[in-house]
């Protein structure tokens, strides 16, 4: 069975050698590199056994992106949501879920499966938000990722944008066939700012419990990666609506 890589970072300015990768599923760190060739280096070595392959990283590299054992910093919903209020520049997510729970007991939701025009409320919290913080310049962005058949709650999400985009939003989708093929994760989350990622934790019945805070640079610039492919790939909800 393959190994379940995640790409941490590169030491190189881009050519994407040296770097490092970590097993998400056994701890286990993998690096990659120029091999140690020199006869009388790898004289010097110990315990080098057959079919191992000396290589040569720099140091940088492992103290950027070694991975770290590290507490979770887990916040309530309450101070989650503040974050909306208090960030600088940005706030980005990237929607990766196939329904929520929360979306199905509203009567928007129960609008939309009906067949019938979904009365949307424009002056509710979020988008009284929404409307505030960008009028101060900042910037609310999504990428929602959708399956082959859409679920009802992606067709559903899908109507919702034309209200969030109203509003101040931007918003794009992008087939789960294309985030598999870049090795996006599978997690649900924002980053406020390019410095703080709330990584939103669900239950088994697709109800947000929880959120946990993460603000080590070189997790937080994983998460950043995974924002500009995203965004490079995805389409803007309209038009990526009108083909389906």
């Amino acid at each position: 069975m393959a190994r379940n890589l995640r790409f941490n970072g590169t030491g190189s300015g881009g050519g994407g050698c040296p770097s490092v990768h970590e097993d998400l599923d056994s701890g286990e760190v993998v690096v990659h590199g120029p091999p140690l060739t020199d006869p009388e280096d790898i004289a010097q070595l110990q315990h080098l056994n057959e079919g191992e392959v000396p290589i040569v990283v720099p140091r940088d590299l492992l103290v950027d992106f070694a991975p770290r054992t590290r507490t979770p910093r887990i916040v309530d919903l309450d101070a989650f949501g503040k974050l909306f209020a208090t960030f600088e520049h940005t706030a980005w997510r990237l929607e990766t879920r196939r329904r929520f729970a929360s979306d199905e007991v509203t009567d928007t939701y129960a609008q939309f499966v009906a067949g019938r025009p979904v009365e949307w409320d424009y002056e509710d919290d979020w988008c009284r938000n929404v409307r505030a913080q960008t009028a101060l310049g900042k910037r609310f962005e999504r990428v929602r990722i959708v399956d082959s058949p859409p679920t009802p709650g992606q067709l559903y999400l899908l109507d919702n944008a034309r209200r969030n985009c109203a509003v101040g939003e931007d918003i794009r989708n992008l087939w789960r066939t294309d985030a598999e093929r870049l090795r996006l994760p599978s997690e649900d989350f924002w980053i406020f700012d390019s410095r703080l990622v709330a990584l939103l934790n669900f239950d088994a019945d697709d109800r947000l419990v929880d959120v946990e805070l993460i603000t080590e640079p070189a997790a937080v610039n994983r998460y950043a990666q995974v924002r500009d492919a995203a965004r490079h790939f995805a389409i803007r909800y309209d038009a990526f609506a009108a083909n389906l």
